[in-house]
Parts: structure tokens; C-alpha cells; sequence
């Protein structure tokens, strides 16, 4: 008589879900949890300030960062960012100068794409003015501020204050290719000055790389000369006297010569002379004497001093 009982137990079960079901009661359980890694996401809040990895200095006109001169104009260079996840992005720079321009202690940088030196830069401040401060190093420093508020000072950035002018140290020429006193195509002459100068005062746009000019031989009763040029535009190297007058019958171009700098000496090789048949061999020794030109400048911005200087050494033939 057991499956007369077991029916019953099964129909007081059905009748039992089916009372939840008509009373509207659900009940359900949940044992496990899964997840997926690709679907998280995170923030990190930006609780950091902006900092700079890098700013020069650089005068008005200048291809030569780092150095200036009293009463100079100069602008401020910097590469300025923001971290956090994501950053709130920066919102200030300035820079205290006050050791280069009295009183300038929060001079505001724009952002912008500027370049000093081949170096680029986010930032860059409005012409400011040196003030008539001694020569020597200054220490400047950067304040930053990103949208939040978030804000840091960051220094030991430093320039030069330079009032020395650069004078002609040196001049030689050097005998590179047969006939020592002939000058020829590969032979060199060097001009050395006191410091390192901005090349671009030299010759307008240059960077101190090789580049083409054309070095003129000129027939001279006083001395044969040497020029050098650009095209029609003589550069700021002033002229060179050779001390003799037997070196050309007229007027020479060395076209395609190279010109480089290192430090402070620039080293131009002679080119291809378009009337070779000018050219002569020098009957004996003699001493060169350059005279440079005011209008090159140095790295501060002072301009050479154009006292003569003779080459060092004993009276020899030129090239």
C-alpha cells in the first residue's frame, strides 16, 4: 500500500507550487558569480601638479641658447606636461627671472610650438629685458599649475650672463692638396675667435654644419685679401690680408667651398676657382692679419671686436 502514499506526497508538493505561484511569491537563489577582466575600468584622479623636463634661455635673434648679455632681449623656453589618468591638463607656466630682469618674478609662458637651440618646446614666454646685471651664472625657476589647482616650482634652471666681448684669436691657412703658397682647390683656412660664436650671426639661418660658400681671392696692392660669401652677401667674417700681393692676378671665386664651425673655430675648404689662370705662387713668406667684423656676435649677443690679429707662428706661405 506504499504507492498510494507516495502519490499523495507528490500531490501535496505540486499544490504546494502552485499556492506560491497563485499567491505571487518567487523565490530563487544565487550560487555563483562570474566576471570579466575586459569590461574594468579605472580612474586615476590627477593629484599631481605639471613639471617641466627641460627650458633654455635664449636671446632675441639667436640660434644659441644658454647665454645672454646685460640690457639683452631674451625669451624663455620650456617643455611643460601633466600626468594623471587622465591629466587635467596645464593650466599656468610662469618664470621667475628676477635674477636676469629685476623684479620679474612671474613672467606668464604661452603654449605654442617654439624651437631654441634644434630643440623643440611647448612653451615659450613674451620678449622680456635683461637688466644691467654683473656677468656670470643665474639660477631661474618654473611655476606650474594644471585645472585643478594642482601646482609645483620647479628651479635650478640656469643662464649665462656674458658682457665680455669676443675678439680674433687666430688665422691659418693650411696647405692641403701639392703646391705649398698656390692656393688650390681642398686647401683650408681657419679663423679662430676668443669664445664660440653664433653662427648665425656669421651667416644668416646657419646652424654651424658644413655649408657651401664661395671664399674670394682678391688681388690687393696693400696685401691679396680673402672674403667670403654667400651668394652676392659677403659674410661676418671680416677680411683677411695674406701680407703679400703675389698670390692672384685679379679677382678668384672658390665656388663650392665648405665652411663648417667647432667651439670656436670655423674652418672653411677651398672650392673649385672659377679663373684658375689668375692664380699664382706666392715668391716667399709672409704674415696674414684679419680684421673681423663687428657684426658677428657672440652666443650672448656682443659683437666682435674688430682689432686686427695677426696669425701666430712664423711668417710662411699661404695655402
Amino acid at each position: 500500500m506504499r504507492r498510494p502514499r507516495l502519490r499523495a506526497l507528490v500531490l501535496l508538493v505540486a499544490l504546494g507550487v502552485a499556492v506560491g505561484l497563485a499567491g505571487g511569491t518567487t523565490y530563487a537563489a544565487f550560487f555563483a558569480t562570474t566576471s570579466n577582466p575586459g569590461n574594468s575600468f579605472t580612474a586615476l584622479a590627477d593629484w599631481t601638479p605639471p613639471s617641466a623636463n627641460g627650458s633654455v634661455i635664449m636671446r632675441s635673434g639667436g640660434s644659441v641658447p644658454g647665454s645672454i648679455r646685460p640690457g639683452g632681449a631674451y625669451y624663455v623656453y620650456a617643455n611643460v606636461s601633466d600626468a594623471g589618468n587622465p591629466p587635467a591638463g596645464v593650466s599656468t607656466v610662469t618664470a621667475n627671472v628676477s635674477s636676469i630682469t629685476t623684479g620679474q618674478t612671474a613672467a606668464p609662458l604661452t603654449a605654442g610650438s617654439f624651437t631654441a637651440g634644434g630643440v623643440s618646446y611647448n612653451y615659450r614666454s613674451a620678449l622680456l629685458t635683461a637688466s644691467a646685471v654683473p656677468s656670470g651664472t643665474k639660477v631661474y625657476s618654473l611655476t606650474m599649475t594644471d585645472a585643478l589647482g594642482n601646482s609645483a616650482t620647479q628651479g635650478g634652471f640656469i643662464v649665462t650672463v656674458d658682457g665680455t666681448a669676443p675678439r680674433g684669436s687666430d688665422v691659418q691657412t693650411a696647405n692641403k692638396v701639392f703646391v705649398a703658397g698656390h692656393a688650390e682647390t681642398g686647401d683650408t683656412i681657419t679663423y679662430t675667435f676668443s669664445e664660440t660664436m653664433d653662427p648665425s650671426s656669421i651667416m644668416a639661418g646657419w646652424d654651424g654644419s658644413a655649408t657651401s660658400v664661395t671664399l674670394r681671392l682678391t688681388n690687393n696692392g696693400g696685401g691679396d685679401r680673402v672674403t667670403v660669401f654667400n651668394g652676392a652677401t659677403q659674410l661676418n667674417l671680416g677680411t683677411v690680408n695674406l701680407g703679400r700681393t703675389d698670390y692672384t692676378t685679379g679677382t678668384v671665386n672658390f665656388t663650392g667651398s665648405t665652411m663648417v664651425q667647432s667651439g670656436a673655430v670655423i674652418t672653411i675648404t677651398l672650392g673649385t676657382p672659377d679663373r684658375p689662370a689668375r692664380l699664382r705662387t706666392a715668391g716667399g713668406t709672409g704674415t696674414m692679419t684679419w680684421t673681423p667684423s663687428a657684426s658677428a656676435l657672440d652666443a650672448a649677443g656682443n659683437a666682435c671686436l674688430t682689432t686686427a690679429v695677426s696669425e701666430s707662428g712664423p711668417a710662411d706661405p699661404e695655402f
